[in-house]
Protein backbone atom coordinates (compact mmCIF):
# COMPACT_ATOMS: atom_id res chain seq x y z
CA UNK A 1 0.00 0.00 0.00
CA UNK A 2 1.25 3.25 -0.92
CA UNK A 3 2.71 5.07 2.29
CA UNK A 4 0.52 8.55 1.26
CA UNK A 5 0.47 11.74 3.01
CA UNK A 6 -1.85 13.89 3.14
CA UNK A 7 -2.03 16.94 5.36
CA UNK A 8 -4.78 19.75 5.75
CA UNK A 9 -2.52 22.97 6.67
CA UNK A 10 -4.59 25.49 7.25
CA UNK A 11 -5.88 27.38 10.31
CA UNK A 12 -8.42 25.69 12.59
CA UNK A 13 -9.86 28.87 12.76
CA UNK A 14 -10.87 28.52 8.82
CA UNK A 15 -12.79 25.22 9.28
CA UNK A 16 -16.28 27.00 9.47
CA UNK A 17 -19.36 26.06 7.14
CA UNK A 18 -20.78 28.67 5.09
CA UNK A 19 -23.70 28.61 7.84
CA UNK A 20 -22.21 28.92 10.78
CA UNK A 21 -21.23 32.64 10.74
CA UNK A 22 -25.52 32.83 11.44
CA UNK A 23 -25.69 30.09 14.03
CA UNK A 24 -24.77 30.12 17.36
CA UNK A 25 -21.86 27.45 18.43
CA UNK A 26 -24.32 25.28 20.35
CA UNK A 27 -26.27 25.42 17.20
CA UNK A 28 -23.26 23.72 15.21
CA UNK A 29 -22.33 20.78 17.07
CA UNK A 30 -23.83 17.65 15.96
CA UNK A 31 -26.31 16.32 18.51
CA UNK A 32 -26.43 12.36 19.20
CA UNK A 33 -29.77 12.39 17.59
CA UNK A 34 -28.86 13.76 14.47
CA UNK A 35 -25.54 11.58 14.22
CA UNK A 36 -27.41 8.55 14.89
CA UNK A 37 -29.69 9.37 11.88
CA UNK A 38 -27.00 9.22 9.45
CA UNK A 39 -25.47 6.38 10.64
CA UNK A 40 -29.13 4.99 10.32
CA UNK A 41 -28.67 6.44 6.40
CA UNK A 42 -25.48 4.53 6.09
CA UNK A 43 -26.57 1.34 7.20
CA UNK A 44 -30.22 0.98 5.59
CA UNK A 45 -28.54 1.74 2.85
CA UNK A 46 -26.25 -0.90 2.78
CA UNK A 47 -28.68 -3.12 4.23
CA UNK A 48 -30.92 -2.44 0.33
CA UNK A 49 -27.61 -3.50 -1.23
CA UNK A 50 -27.41 -6.73 0.38
CA UNK A 51 -30.42 -7.77 -0.57
CA UNK A 52 -30.15 -6.67 -4.15
CA UNK A 53 -27.14 -8.82 -3.89
CA UNK A 54 -28.52 -11.58 -2.61
CA UNK A 55 -31.85 -11.57 -5.18
CA UNK A 56 -29.20 -11.18 -7.94
CA UNK A 57 -26.12 -13.62 -6.36
CA UNK A 58 -26.79 -16.22 -9.26
CA UNK A 59 -26.13 -14.06 -12.08
CA UNK A 60 -23.18 -12.06 -10.27
CA UNK A 61 -21.45 -15.07 -9.25
CA UNK A 62 -18.91 -15.32 -12.65
CA UNK A 63 -18.23 -11.69 -11.74
CA UNK A 64 -17.49 -12.17 -8.09
CA UNK A 65 -15.52 -15.16 -8.21
CA UNK A 66 -13.25 -13.94 -11.60
CA UNK A 67 -12.34 -10.98 -9.73
CA UNK A 68 -12.32 -11.68 -6.12
CA UNK A 69 -9.07 -14.12 -5.05
CA UNK A 70 -5.90 -14.17 -2.33
CA UNK A 71 -4.48 -11.03 -3.40
CA UNK A 72 -8.27 -9.32 -3.76
CA UNK A 73 -10.53 -9.54 -1.67
CA UNK A 74 -12.74 -7.04 -2.61
CA UNK A 75 -14.25 -5.71 -5.91
CA UNK A 76 -16.04 -2.66 -7.28
CA UNK A 77 -19.75 -3.02 -6.49
CA UNK A 78 -20.88 -0.98 -9.42
CA UNK A 79 -18.61 -2.99 -11.55
CA UNK A 80 -19.89 -6.19 -10.31
CA UNK A 81 -23.60 -5.47 -11.69
CA UNK A 82 -22.01 -3.84 -15.18
CA UNK A 83 -20.30 -6.92 -16.15
CA UNK A 84 -22.98 -9.19 -15.36
CA UNK A 85 -25.60 -7.10 -16.85
CA UNK A 86 -27.57 -6.64 -13.72
CA UNK A 87 -29.67 -3.53 -12.93
CA UNK A 88 -27.49 -1.18 -11.24
CA UNK A 89 -30.01 1.10 -10.49
CA UNK A 90 -31.02 0.17 -7.17
CA UNK A 91 -27.09 -0.11 -6.58
CA UNK A 92 -26.74 3.34 -7.60
CA UNK A 93 -29.31 5.73 -5.21
CA UNK A 94 -28.32 3.66 -2.39
CA UNK A 95 -24.45 5.27 -2.91
CA UNK A 96 -26.59 8.37 -3.17
CA UNK A 97 -27.91 7.89 0.09
CA UNK A 98 -24.49 6.97 1.32
CA UNK A 99 -22.79 10.13 0.14
CA UNK A 100 -24.81 12.54 1.58
CA UNK A 101 -24.82 11.01 4.94
CA UNK A 102 -20.96 11.13 5.23
CA UNK A 103 -21.25 14.56 3.68
CA UNK A 104 -20.05 13.69 0.46
CA UNK A 105 -19.78 15.34 -3.10
CA UNK A 106 -22.85 12.95 -5.31
CA UNK A 107 -21.03 14.82 -8.37
CA UNK A 108 -17.72 15.63 -9.70
CA UNK A 109 -16.56 19.09 -9.00
CA UNK A 110 -13.50 20.04 -11.62
CA UNK A 111 -11.71 23.40 -11.51
CA UNK A 112 -9.66 22.56 -13.85
CA UNK A 113 -11.77 20.98 -16.93
CA UNK A 114 -15.88 22.04 -16.76
CA UNK A 115 -16.31 19.39 -19.04
CA UNK A 116 -16.11 17.05 -16.40
CA UNK A 117 -19.02 19.08 -14.08
CA UNK A 118 -22.22 16.77 -13.48
CA UNK A 119 -20.53 13.39 -13.28
CA UNK A 120 -20.88 10.52 -10.94
CA UNK A 121 -17.88 10.74 -8.12
CA UNK A 122 -16.04 7.22 -8.42
CA UNK A 123 -17.75 4.48 -6.77
CA UNK A 124 -17.35 4.17 -3.05
CA UNK A 125 -19.49 0.62 -2.25
CA UNK A 126 -17.24 -2.79 -2.46
CA UNK A 127 -18.10 -6.44 -2.53
CA UNK A 128 -15.28 -7.91 -0.09
CA UNK A 129 -15.14 -11.62 1.58
CA UNK A 130 -14.87 -11.15 4.90
CA UNK A 131 -11.39 -13.39 5.35
CA UNK A 132 -9.19 -15.02 3.10
CA UNK A 133 -9.38 -18.19 4.80
CA UNK A 134 -13.54 -18.77 3.30
CA UNK A 135 -12.05 -18.19 -0.37
CA UNK A 136 -11.88 -21.97 -1.29
CA UNK A 137 -14.88 -22.95 0.33
CA UNK A 138 -16.68 -20.13 -1.66
CA UNK A 139 -14.73 -20.60 -4.91
CA UNK A 140 -15.78 -24.82 -4.51
CA UNK A 141 -19.40 -23.74 -4.28
CA UNK A 142 -20.82 -23.20 -0.58
CA UNK A 143 -23.51 -20.23 -0.49
CA UNK A 144 -22.44 -16.98 1.14
CA UNK A 145 -24.51 -15.04 3.45
CA UNK A 146 -24.07 -10.82 2.34
CA UNK A 147 -23.48 -8.62 5.71
CA UNK A 148 -23.06 -4.96 6.51
CA UNK A 149 -21.88 -3.29 9.28
CA UNK A 150 -24.94 -2.41 11.80
CA UNK A 151 -25.51 1.38 13.24
CA UNK A 152 -24.07 3.51 16.14
CA UNK A 153 -21.20 2.31 18.18
CA UNK A 154 -19.14 -0.84 16.83
CA UNK A 155 -18.65 -1.74 20.53
CA UNK A 156 -22.41 -1.91 21.63
CA UNK A 157 -23.34 -3.86 18.60
CA UNK A 158 -25.28 -6.97 19.84
CA UNK A 159 -24.38 -8.73 16.40
CA UNK A 160 -24.30 -8.79 12.85
CA UNK A 161 -27.07 -9.03 10.49
CA UNK A 162 -26.37 -11.25 7.36
CA UNK A 163 -28.81 -12.08 4.23
CA UNK A 164 -28.84 -15.46 2.55
CA UNK A 165 -29.85 -16.07 -0.81
CA UNK A 166 -32.94 -16.66 0.13
CA UNK A 167 -33.40 -13.66 1.66
CA UNK A 168 -33.45 -15.35 4.72
CA UNK A 169 -31.69 -13.08 8.42
CA UNK A 170 -29.04 -14.46 10.20
CA UNK A 171 -27.82 -12.84 13.24
CA UNK A 172 -23.93 -13.21 13.48
CA UNK A 173 -21.23 -12.91 16.14
CA UNK A 174 -19.78 -9.47 16.33
CA UNK A 175 -15.89 -10.83 17.00
CA UNK A 176 -16.05 -14.29 15.80
CA UNK A 177 -15.42 -14.68 12.55
CA UNK A 178 -18.04 -17.13 11.09
CA UNK A 179 -17.31 -20.47 9.42
CA UNK A 180 -19.50 -19.72 6.15
CA UNK A 181 -18.05 -17.58 3.23
CA UNK A 182 -19.21 -14.10 4.15
CA UNK A 183 -19.60 -11.01 1.41
CA UNK A 184 -19.26 -7.72 3.22
CA UNK A 185 -20.72 -4.95 1.53
CA UNK A 186 -18.82 -2.22 2.82
CA UNK A 187 -16.89 1.40 1.33
CA UNK A 188 -13.46 2.02 -0.17
CA UNK A 189 -12.75 3.41 3.17
CA UNK A 190 -9.59 4.72 1.27
CA UNK A 191 -11.70 6.58 -1.20
CA UNK A 192 -14.23 7.73 0.82
CA UNK A 193 -11.58 9.21 3.62
CA UNK A 194 -9.81 10.76 0.42
CA UNK A 195 -13.29 12.44 -0.88
CA UNK A 196 -13.86 13.57 3.07
CA UNK A 197 -11.14 15.47 3.19
CA UNK A 198 -11.43 17.43 0.17
CA UNK A 199 -14.26 18.17 1.45
CA UNK A 200 -13.20 19.48 4.36
CA UNK A 201 -10.05 21.42 2.77
CA UNK A 202 -13.17 22.63 -0.03
CA UNK A 203 -14.68 24.17 3.73
CA UNK A 204 -12.04 25.75 4.64
CA UNK A 205 -10.99 26.99 1.39
CA UNK A 206 -15.00 28.69 1.14
CA UNK A 207 -14.70 30.31 4.46
CA UNK A 208 -11.15 31.39 4.77
CA UNK A 209 -12.21 34.84 3.03
CA UNK A 210 -14.60 35.65 5.39
CA UNK A 211 -12.33 34.55 8.35
CA UNK A 212 -9.93 37.02 6.80
CA UNK A 213 -11.94 39.72 6.51
CA UNK A 214 -12.77 39.11 10.25
CA UNK A 215 -9.39 39.55 11.58
CA UNK A 216 -8.53 42.87 9.52
CA UNK A 217 -10.70 44.55 12.31
CA UNK A 218 -8.62 43.06 15.53
CA UNK A 219 -5.86 45.24 16.73
CA UNK A 220 -2.58 44.61 15.89
CA UNK A 221 -0.96 46.06 19.05
CA UNK A 222 -0.09 42.45 20.38
CA UNK A 223 3.15 41.08 19.13
CA UNK A 224 2.63 38.89 16.22
CA UNK A 225 5.20 35.70 15.67
CA UNK A 226 6.33 34.78 12.05
CA UNK A 227 3.46 32.18 10.35
CA UNK A 228 5.54 30.50 7.80
CA UNK A 229 9.51 30.41 6.85
CA UNK A 230 10.80 31.98 3.98
CA UNK A 231 11.51 29.50 0.51
CA UNK A 232 15.35 29.87 1.13
CA UNK A 233 14.83 28.56 4.79
CA UNK A 234 15.64 24.87 6.21
CA UNK A 235 12.04 23.33 7.24
CA UNK A 236 11.48 21.68 10.36
CA UNK A 237 9.52 18.54 10.37
CA UNK A 238 9.13 15.83 13.08
CA UNK A 239 8.36 12.17 11.28
CA UNK A 240 7.00 8.19 12.31
CA UNK A 241 9.81 5.93 11.68
CA UNK A 242 8.40 3.26 13.16
CA UNK A 243 4.49 2.57 14.49
CA UNK A 244 2.44 -0.34 15.66
CA UNK A 245 -1.17 -0.31 17.80
CA UNK A 246 -2.32 -3.38 19.93
CA UNK A 247 -6.10 -2.83 18.89
CA UNK A 248 -7.39 -1.44 15.63
CA UNK A 249 -10.78 -1.72 17.28
CA UNK A 250 -11.95 -3.40 14.18
CA UNK A 251 -14.64 -5.89 14.25
CA UNK A 252 -14.17 -8.71 11.75
CA UNK A 253 -16.96 -7.29 9.22
CA UNK A 254 -15.23 -3.81 9.43
CA UNK A 255 -12.16 -4.82 7.37
CA UNK A 256 -8.55 -3.41 7.49
CA UNK A 257 -7.89 -0.29 9.62
CA UNK A 258 -8.09 3.03 8.18
CA UNK A 259 -6.29 5.20 10.65
CA UNK A 260 -5.63 8.76 10.54
CA UNK A 261 -3.66 11.31 12.77
CA UNK A 262 -5.07 14.75 13.72
CA UNK A 263 -2.22 17.20 14.89
CA UNK A 264 -3.45 19.88 17.29
CA UNK A 265 -1.64 23.27 18.19
CA UNK A 266 -1.89 26.97 18.13
CA UNK A 267 -1.19 29.30 15.26
CA UNK A 268 2.04 30.75 15.80
CA UNK A 269 0.94 34.01 14.28
CA UNK A 270 -2.68 34.78 15.63
CA UNK A 271 -4.40 33.50 18.82
CA UNK A 272 -6.18 30.39 17.05
CA UNK A 273 -6.40 26.49 16.71
CA UNK A 274 -4.27 25.08 14.43
CA UNK A 275 -4.66 21.98 12.81
CA UNK A 276 -3.48 18.80 10.38
CA UNK A 277 -5.32 15.64 9.33
CA UNK A 278 -2.96 12.77 8.66
CA UNK A 279 -3.81 9.77 6.26
CA UNK A 280 -2.31 7.09 7.80
CA UNK A 281 -3.10 4.19 4.90
CA UNK A 282 -0.71 1.75 5.68
CA UNK A 283 -1.31 1.13 9.65
CA UNK A 284 -3.80 -1.56 8.81
CA UNK A 285 -3.74 -4.18 11.51
CA UNK A 286 -2.97 -4.55 15.08
CA UNK A 287 0.43 -5.97 16.15
CA UNK A 288 2.10 -5.54 13.15
CA UNK A 289 5.18 -2.81 12.99
CA UNK A 290 4.68 -0.23 9.78
CA UNK A 291 8.00 1.78 8.93
CA UNK A 292 6.56 4.59 7.46
CA UNK A 293 9.74 7.23 7.52
CA UNK A 294 6.15 10.15 7.05
CA UNK A 295 6.74 13.59 8.38
CA UNK A 296 3.65 13.83 10.60
CA UNK A 297 3.91 17.70 11.88
CA UNK A 298 5.65 20.84 10.05
CA UNK A 299 6.93 22.62 12.94
CA UNK A 300 6.38 26.29 11.23
CA UNK A 301 3.00 25.88 11.98
CA UNK A 302 2.87 25.55 15.62
CA UNK A 303 3.15 28.03 18.33
CA UNK A 304 5.64 26.99 20.87
CA UNK A 305 7.17 24.05 18.94
CA UNK A 306 4.88 21.77 20.43
CA UNK A 307 1.45 19.91 19.51
CA UNK A 308 -0.42 16.85 20.32
CA UNK A 309 -1.37 13.86 18.07
CA UNK A 310 -4.60 12.11 18.81
CA UNK A 311 -4.86 8.65 16.65
CA UNK A 312 -8.38 7.72 15.02
CA UNK A 313 -9.55 4.61 13.55
CA UNK A 314 -12.44 5.72 10.47
CA UNK A 315 -16.18 3.77 10.06
CA UNK A 316 -18.55 4.59 7.78
CA UNK A 317 -20.86 6.91 9.64
CA UNK A 318 -18.60 10.01 9.86
CA UNK A 319 -20.04 13.24 8.27
CA UNK A 320 -16.92 15.30 6.69
CA UNK A 321 -18.86 18.56 6.72
CA UNK A 322 -20.63 18.31 10.25
CA UNK A 323 -16.95 17.30 11.74
CA UNK A 324 -15.34 20.35 10.29
CA UNK A 325 -17.60 22.60 11.66
CA UNK A 326 -17.50 20.32 15.15
CA UNK A 327 -13.70 20.67 14.89
CA UNK A 328 -13.76 24.80 14.97
CA UNK A 329 -16.33 25.21 17.22
CA UNK A 330 -14.39 22.91 20.24
CA UNK A 331 -11.02 24.10 19.61
CA UNK A 332 -12.20 28.03 19.02
CA UNK A 333 -14.16 27.77 22.41
CA UNK A 334 -11.01 26.69 24.27
CA UNK A 335 -9.09 29.36 22.81
CA UNK A 336 -11.71 32.03 23.78
CA UNK A 337 -11.10 31.27 27.14
CA UNK A 338 -8.03 32.52 27.51
CA UNK A 339 -7.15 36.34 26.69
CA UNK A 340 -3.62 36.15 26.63
CA UNK A 341 -2.67 32.65 26.01
CA UNK A 342 1.16 33.25 26.63
CA UNK A 343 0.20 33.25 30.26
CA UNK A 344 -1.08 29.26 29.77
CA UNK A 345 1.47 28.62 27.22
CA UNK A 346 1.87 25.22 25.79
CA UNK A 347 -0.88 23.70 27.96
CA UNK A 348 -3.86 24.98 25.92
CA UNK A 349 -3.06 22.47 23.49
CA UNK A 350 -3.64 19.45 25.54
CA UNK A 351 -7.05 21.58 26.70
CA UNK A 352 -7.88 22.12 23.56
CA UNK A 353 -7.18 17.90 22.46
CA UNK A 354 -9.14 16.79 25.86
CA UNK A 355 -12.58 18.86 25.13
CA UNK A 356 -12.00 17.02 21.08
CA UNK A 357 -11.39 13.92 22.59
CA UNK A 358 -14.90 14.65 25.05
CA UNK A 359 -17.09 15.30 22.49
CA UNK A 360 -15.99 12.19 20.37
CA UNK A 361 -18.51 9.54 21.42
CA UNK A 362 -21.69 11.77 21.34
CA UNK A 363 -21.27 14.76 18.93
CA UNK A 364 -19.47 13.26 15.69
CA UNK A 365 -20.18 10.67 14.50
CA UNK A 366 -22.58 7.79 13.57
CA UNK A 367 -20.82 4.72 13.68
CA UNK A 368 -18.39 6.87 15.66
CA UNK A 369 -14.43 6.93 14.55
CA UNK A 370 -12.46 4.62 17.17
CA UNK A 371 -10.36 6.54 19.29
CA UNK A 372 -7.09 4.52 19.55
CA UNK A 373 -5.01 6.48 20.90
CA UNK A 374 -3.01 10.40 22.06
CA UNK A 375 0.27 11.42 21.90
CA UNK A 376 0.47 14.92 24.40
CA UNK A 377 3.07 17.53 23.82
CA UNK A 378 5.43 16.26 20.90
CA UNK A 379 8.21 19.21 20.79
CA UNK A 380 10.00 20.10 17.61
CA UNK A 381 13.65 18.81 17.89
CA UNK A 382 13.33 15.78 19.98
CA UNK A 383 13.79 12.24 19.42
CA UNK A 384 10.95 9.51 21.16
CA UNK A 385 12.02 6.24 20.93
CA UNK A 386 9.41 3.37 21.79
CA UNK A 387 7.06 6.13 22.79
CA UNK A 388 4.05 4.77 23.79
CA UNK A 389 0.46 6.65 23.83
CA UNK A 390 -1.31 7.80 26.47
CA UNK A 391 -3.71 5.18 26.68
CA UNK A 392 -1.27 2.71 25.86
CA UNK A 393 -2.22 1.08 22.80
CA UNK A 394 0.25 2.76 20.42
CA UNK A 395 3.99 2.84 20.32
CA UNK A 396 6.01 4.80 18.00
CA UNK A 397 9.47 6.17 17.02
CA UNK A 398 9.48 9.92 16.19
CA UNK A 399 12.54 11.57 14.61
CA UNK A 400 13.02 15.27 13.79
CA UNK A 401 13.82 16.07 9.81
CA UNK A 402 14.72 19.00 8.71
CA UNK A 403 14.47 19.40 5.21
CA UNK A 404 17.02 22.31 3.01
CA UNK A 405 15.86 23.97 0.61
CA UNK A 406 17.34 23.42 -2.94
Amino acid sequence: MTLALLMITVPLASIISPFSFAEPVDKIELSTQQASQYSVSVSSAKREIALELSRQYARLLPTLQSNINQYNLAMDANLAFKSSGSDTKKLRQSELAIREAKGLYTHTKSKINTDLKGSMEPNLVQFRLADASMLSDWQQGESPLFAFEPDGDDKLWANIEAYDVEGNIHLLDVYQLPQRPVIVIGLDKQQAMREGLAVMRDTFALSTDSANLSKRSISQARPQISSFTTADQPISTTVIKQISVQDDEEPWVSGKAEIYGIVTGVNPSRDEPALDIIEMPYLDYSGTEYYPNQIVIHWERYRWAAADLVLMEHDDGTNYKDLATALVSIAERVLQQYPDPEVQGYAIIATITNEILNALPDAWFTNDDDFVDVYYTLQEGETYTNHHGAGGNARAFFAPLVIQPR
